[in-house]
């Protein structure tokens, strides 16, 4: 039960870790697009981590059975499609807002897990949902309308729940870095054909080749990578909630190499996520919450 409970602590802090990194690149990408279209960047940023994963484990993907393929393959799907979906949503939607509905996956994923995997949500999960959507919104919204792009990105985080859920019932240890490797394998084929037709343009300057290799490897590869192997051990609901740091995150990286400004949301908003995070993660679980529920179809 000791080297259970270790194993799930661990496995927490490298889910937050991956967070941390994923939060690092919102300042990074910012200034990128400017010169590179967003497809552009992500078809080449997740076909570099591909390739860099092929090298370190070329015989990983072969050591899948055919069942665990198909799974990394439909959560690649997933992850690929909720990547275009939200990046067409910035177009028509301000920033915050984005990413105020992309959070939503904090909500979306232990409704799916409930629903998918006859998860049981205690009440003291449900509060701290309920806390990191509140804190995500006085975070990130300045003012909220519906729209085309709001509609589509509300998509993206269904599908990006899907992932969290998907994640948890089907990803092991042991078949971590095979999944990884072809989640990102399926992520960087999706991202080539949709930008593909336009042609694909490429930075033009070293600055922007170390950006885009850091968010490859460290925040695209070795960060799926951390989050494939702790969803195996983390339910998807407690994972979500870990995982709604992100914007904490990105904002702290803004303020501290972006010089942008500490503003009362930003530490309000922060507090109420890591507050969220802090009650499933102190508060004991019931053994029917703690569980990982897996399927094999």
């Amino acid at each position: 039960m000791r080297s259970e409970r270790r194993t799930s602590l661990l496995a927490a802090l490298a889910l937050l870790a991956m967070t941390a990194c994923w939060g690092s690149t919102f300042f990074l990408i910012k200034d990128l697009l400017d010169r590179v279209p967003t497809l552009d960047f992500l078809a080449v940023r997740f076909a570099i981590a591909a390739a860099a994963m092929l090298l370190a484990a070329p015989k990983a993907i072969a050591r899948l059975s055919p069942v665990v393929r198909r799974h990394a393959m439909v959560l690649g799907c997933l992850y690929g499609a909720a990547q275009i979906l939200q990046t067409a949503g910035l177009a028509h939607t301000p920033a915050s807002v984005s990413g105020f509905i992309t959070g939503m996956y904090v909500v979306l994923t232990p409704l799916f897990a409930a629903w998918i995997l006859r998860t049981h949500i205690g009440a003291m999960t449900w509060a701290a949902v309920a806390l990191a959507t509140v804190g995500l919104g006085v975070l990130t919204l300045g003012g909220f309308s519906i729209g085309y792009g709001e509609a589509i990105t509300l998509v993206a985080a269904v599908l990006y729940a899907l992932h969290i859920v998907g994640l948890g019932a089907w990803s092991t240890s042991g078949d971590a870095l095979g999944m990884t490797i072809l989640q990102i394998l399926v992520i960087a084929t999706i991202c080539l054909v949709a930008t593909a037709p336009d042609g694909i343009v490429l930075p033009d300057n070293g600055r922007d080749w170390l950006s885009v290799l850091y968010m490859a490897i460290v925040a695209g590869a070795l960060a799926m990578l951390g989050q494939t192997w702790a969803q195996a051990h983390l339910p998807p609901t407690r994972s979500a909630i870990i995982m709604s740091m992100e914007p904490v995150f990105a904002a702290s990286f803004a303020v501290a190499l972006g010089g942008e400004g500490i503003t009362s949301r930003l530490l309000i908003g922060g507090a109420m996520v890591l507050a969220a995070m802090l009650v499933v993660e102190l508060v004991p679980h019931r053994l029917v919450e703690a569980e990982v529920t897996h399927i094999a179809v």
